[in-house]
């Protein structure tokens, strides 16, 4: 039995994307502020693009309703019947998982202060809004945070089958 159940850790997901909607709309330049944001970007050596965030825009204001869309339909799904919830979110979680670790690694070795290309570095003319901190830091608490759903449901759909077998077991001495 895991410390945190898997819906806990998924309400907390899904209610983080509803508050970075309403940030991304009302005040964008507090993402970029952010101590984690700038912890992890020092850390990991990340350029710094805090001046995309500064001032309220389209993009952002679409961002935030991506992120609302996202988190409230992530809020429904948690509801599901106990089956069908470990079910889509079994096939979920790995595939979130692969996708933000997809981003983070793509922002963090195809950027300016990249290690693996240090001297030879030539802009993208696509890719280059996602090679920042924000970016970065926000992919990686994403990755890192399925990988602890993934985990988690893993742990917890050996008890669902247990409840499962002993449920059909009842229902077939009656």
């Amino acid at each position: 039995m895991p410390l945190i159940s898997a819906n806990t850790i998924l309400t907390s997901i899904s209610l983080f994307h509803v508050t970075l909607a309403w940030f991304f709309l009302t005040s964008p330049s507090s993402i970029a502020d952010q101590t984690l944001v700038f912890i992890i970007g020092e850390a990991m050596g990340m350029p710094d693009d805090a001046r995309s965030f500064n001032h309220k825009s389209s993009p952002l204001a679409l961002l935030s309703a991506l992120f609302f869309v996202v988190g409230i339909s992530d809020l429904v799904s948690i509801s599901l019947p106990e089956e069908i919830s470990q079910y889509h979110w079994g096939s979920q979680a790995p595939i979130r998982l692969m996708l933000f670790g997809g981003i983070s690694v793509y922002s963090f070795f195809f950027s300016a202060t990249s290690p693996l290309i240090s001297g030879i570095y030539y802009p993208s003319s696509w890719g280059e809004g996602l090679k920042n901190r924000v970016v970065f830091t926000w992919a990686f608490v994403e990755m890192l945070t399925w990988f602890w759903i993934w985990v988690t449901l893993r742990e917890e759909r050996r008890d669902l089958l247990i409840r499962i077998a002993n449920r059909r077991a009842n229902d077939e001495d009656r």
